[in-house]
């Protein structure tokens, strides 16, 4: 009796994580044609997205197409919609205000001021759904063109070490938890270049000269990440 009982616990137990793993939405790859011509990308964001503190060709988005070009994938146009101090709700009103066009890919990395202004996270979760739902507009109503960015942990650098840093990475985490959440949710793809910051966390050459801002070398890394989620054929 007892072993019917440990049995079926057992089995029960796997039930369980099976249907916990269905539920599970794992995002697609960027499908983009071998020698394709006239691809074009919208970067949305902040500070990060334009690249405070470095070249424009040592910008992520600049990175990545320069990596795409070795598949003889060119670029008709590569468009910025973003700003160094941009929260949510900025991007959100700039995107009603300007009349932006379709594009084949748009990238999504906004929040980091949200953050450090102390706007609620409710707020951010808000505008964040907003955003994204007309960045799939943007990209034709295709989800697998949309990519997401989660936030960088500006704590580990050297000015963010001047703040509170545990309260920095908490709350950053709550962020990133809202913007993965509805990008997996929406089957958008989603690159957590958090984690990949923080593993470099002792790299000063991955902190721009500004000492706040990824560096090109760090960008270099997010664009690596952005070309290896791109399904060639």
């Amino acid at each position: 009796m007892k072993f019917c009982v440990f049995l079926f616990l057992v089995v029960l137990s796997f039930s369980c994580q099976k249907a916990i793993e269905s539920e599970i939405v794992l995002p697609q790859r960027m499908i983009v044609q071998k020698d394709s011509v006239g691809i074009s990308w919208l970067a949305l964001g902040d500070s990060y997205t334009i690249g405070q503190g470095v070249n424009p060709s040592e910008r992520f988005p600049k990175q990545a197409l320069e990596l795409l070009k070795m598949k003889f994938i060119q670029t008709k146009r590569l468009t910025y919609l973003a700003k160094t101090g941009w929260t949510s709700a900025d991007l959100l009103s700039s995107m009603g205000e300007q009349n932006v066009e379709g594009h084949n890919f748009v990238s999504l990395l906004i929040g980091v001021n949200d953050q450090y202004q102390g706007i609620d996270t409710s707020a951010y979760r808000k505008n964040f759904t907003n955003i994204l739902n007309r960045s799939i507009e943007l990209a034709g109503g295709d989800q697998g063109r949309v990519f997401v960015l989660s936030i960088p942990d500006y704590s580990l650098t050297p000015i963010g070490r001047q703040l509170d840093t545990l309260k920095i990475r908490r709350e950053l985490d709550w962020f990133n938890g809202i913007n993965k959440q509805i990008a997996l949710q929406n089957k958008c793809i989603y690159l957590d270049i958090t984690e990949l910051g923080r593993a470099a966390k002792n790299y000063p050459d991955w902190v721009a000269q500004d000492g706040l801002h990824p560096s090109g070398l760090a960008y270099s890394k997010w664009a690596e990440l952005i070309y290896a989620n791109y399904l060639i054929y």
